[in-house]
């Protein structure tokens, strides 16, 4: 995989310029999204993270800060293409079980 450096130390951009946690597989807009979602402190970003350096984690964070606009609209891409896959998909076997019992 090519990787291009950029001024943040511990970011890359993969081939699709999609930005990486140097030394990781994970894309900024994950750990970003952990954060958002649970409402994550850095540190425990870290914890949940164990093989994310503290310091590439305070990188990816300021990363999205500089970029917000961008990775906000790639989160709300992300979440769109799982609701519409979810749409399709339709109830579950076993939700439908539980519905037709009252149980839910």
């Amino acid at each position: 995989m090519a990787l291009t450096t950029t001024e943040y130390k511990y970011i890359q951009l993969d081939e699709r310029n999609v930005p990486i946690i140097a030394g990781t597989t994970m894309k900024v807009v994950e750990l970003i999204t952990s954060a958002k979602a649970y409402h994550w402190t850095p540190e425990e970003l870290h914890t949940n993270y164990p093989h994310v350096s503290l310091s590439k984690i305070y990188s990816a964070l300021a990363y999205y800060w500089d970029h917000k606009q961008k990775l906000d609209a790639d989160i709300e891409r992300r979440y769109q293409f799982a609701e519409q896959l979810r749409r399709e998909a339709g109830e579950s076997p076993i939700a439908q079980k539980l519905r037709a019992k009252g149980l839910l």
